[in-house]
């Protein structure tokens, strides 16, 4: 009887976590892009309706950037460097359902610590970085909670990031 093949490797927490911190990078200078776009379009006009205009184009922007690179090839591009793949066993791609949920459900990173600040009526960078630190610690916990290390939101949907072979030179 041949011996089974193992299953996929799931990255380390740390190098999951590396890869986010990078992705936050990658997704700065993307945003500034769209910014520079909206207040050339909008003529830098200030108001409250231009303010939640911005917000809501920066959100789109986000949600492009992540939907298209998870569901076209399974890795944007800080998940490439780092080897990392989403997957979602027993499909050759990810589907584009799965990867509008992820994306909704991967706010579980930050909205948690938003509406706390909201609630709580914490309007310092300090206070509001304290609480997107404690928020995304919690987070990145549930991965410890779960038997294959996949965070919450893969859990849910049935996806898993993998670590991928680095190919030889």
């Amino acid at each position: 009887m041949p011996a089974s093949l193992p299953g996929p490797t799931t990255p380390s927490v740390k190098r999951r976590l590396l890869s986010l911190l990078y992705e936050g990078l990658l997704l700065t200078a993307v945003e500034l892009v769209a910014v520079g776009l909206f207040l050339l379009l909008t003529g830098n006009r200030h108001s409250p309706a231009y303010g939640h205009a911005l917000q809501f184009v920066l959100f789109l922007v986000t949600a492009l950037y992540f939907i298209y690179f998870w569901s076209e090839r399974g890795q944007t591009l800080a998940m490439k460097t780092w080897r990392i793949q989403l997957i979602k066993p027993g499909y050759a791609r990810l589907p584009l359902r799965v990867a509008v949920a992820r994306f909704l459900l991967a706010w579980g990173w930050f909205l948690p610590a938003l509406m706390a600040c909201y609630a709580f009526n914490l309007n310092t960078e300090k206070e509001i970085a304290a609480a997107l630190l404690v928020g995304m610690a919690g987070w990145a916990l549930t991965a410890f909670l779960d038997q294959d290390r996949q965070f919450l939101h893969d859990r849910l949907l049935g996806t898993r990031l993998v670590l991928r072979a680095q190919k030889p030179r």
